[in-house]
């Protein structure tokens, strides 16, 4: 696949989001929502000038990186392409207007994928550090519209660590994104764990944000439309690092850890009986877990709606893992403000049901003021 095929396809799939979705998809406008529910919105990217230049930096360099392609996209969109980069970018001028257009109540803004992650060690903890301190300006100027999860440098843990303490103690964010794997090493890895520590120290999820795979396949990326992000991978990459946090024994070390996984938890609450039938059957000789592999994801995970407007898919997600542990999110500006909060408005679930998933979790879990507290 060539780069403008690749490029166009990339961004036609991460990107038939906010105003210009409808015309992807060839699906009409959702109605304008009647603000049934105060809407939390938990997965909602955000970029800064920093980033976009280091990116910009990075592009000229002459290798395949999926992610780093799906930047070039971002920098140099294909024709008729949303304009992502001005939206990631925007914070107080469009981006607030179609949350009113829609009804949304907050955005819990979270750096774009993959983060800080492709930088070298000192570039991204120098950017984790400036984007920490640009989301807290924000929030206070707009404590009502904005929250924020901390970003941090995975490449070195205990400063990752340091990071993490100052943003939740001193900045006073909501919580904390990883964009999955760190050149292609994943969390539950033992080096990391201080970056756990950190977490349970604070009280902070963890939202594990999607990115492409390490090494995509070449059936993945050979085919007639790119398979490796969106429209597949990130579902199978971010779902496998979700596995190895819970065989690896991650939650019978650190008990109180949440992890919060978007797109209705990228697959896994549909396999809970084969995973559990399958890790009893195969790890034979290997250490146990204090509990099933399904108890971790019901006891330590939440999941998001993000990109997954189907009530179907809510309703059985609700049923799977309950109420509590199931809430809203967009993926602005890669989907569609208005048809995602109308999805949550027209919800045929339980009013209290609702009413969790729409902001009352997240409000908990994110430690944000509800709206009926001055």
């Amino acid at each position: 696949m060539n780069r403008r095929r690749f490029l166009e396809s990339s961004t036609a799939l991460l990107s038939a989001g906010a105003l210009g979705a409808h015309a992807a998809t060839g699906l009409k406008p959702a109605a304008k929502p009647g603000g049934k529910y105060r809407l939390i919105a938990t997965e909602e990217a955000f970029s800064i000038p920093e980033q976009a230049d280091e990116f910009r930096r990075i592009a000229k360099i002459a290798y395949s990186n999926p992610d780093l392609e799906m930047w070039r996209g971002f920098l140099d969109p294909a024709p008729n392409a949303p304009p992502l980069l001005r939206r990631l970018l925007d914070l107080e001028g469009e981006r607030i207007q179609i949350m009113d257009q829609a009804g949304v109540d907050m955005h819990l803004l979270s750096l774009t994928s993959p983060g800080v992650q492709m930088f070298d060690t000192e570039t991204a903890t120098s950017l984790a550090m400036i984007a920490n301190d640009r989301l807290a300006e924000v929030i206070q100027k707009h404590p009502k519209r904005f929250a924020g999860l901390a970003s941090f440098a995975p490449q070195d843990p205990k400063r990752a660590a340091r990071e993490i303490d100052r943003a939740m103690n001193q900045l006073k964010l909501n919580g904390l994104i990883v964009n999955s794997h760190t050149n292609a090493e994943y969390l539950d890895e033992g080096k990391y764990w201080p970056i756990f520590e950190a977490a349970v120290a604070t009280n902070a999820a963890i939202y594990i944000h999607p990115r492409n795979m390490p090494d995509p396949c070449s059936f993945m990326t050979r085919a007639a439309v790119n398979l490796a992000g969106a429209l597949w991978g990130f579902q199978m990459e971010t779902g496998l690092h979700a596995m190895r946090l819970i065989v690896s024994g991650v939650f019978d070390q650190f008990p109180t850890l949440k992890i919060v996984l978007g797109h209705m938890g990228e697959g896994l609450p549909f396999w809970p009986y084969r995973i559990d039938y399958m890790y009893k059957a195969y790890t034979h000789g290997h250490p146990n877990l204090k509990k099933t592999p399904s108890e971790y994801l019901k006891e330590n995970f939440v999941i998001t709606t993000s990109g997954m407007n189907d009530h179907k898919v809510l309703k059985y997600c609700v049923d799977a893992l309950g109420p509590d542990n199931v809430i809203f999110a967009i993926d602005y500006p890669y989907q569609d403000m208005v048809e995602s909060a109308n999805f949550v408005n027209t919800s045929p679930l339980p009013e209290a049901d609702n009413e969790k998933i729409a902001h009352g979790t997240s409000e908990r879990l994110f430690h944000i003021r509800p709206a009926d507290v001055s």
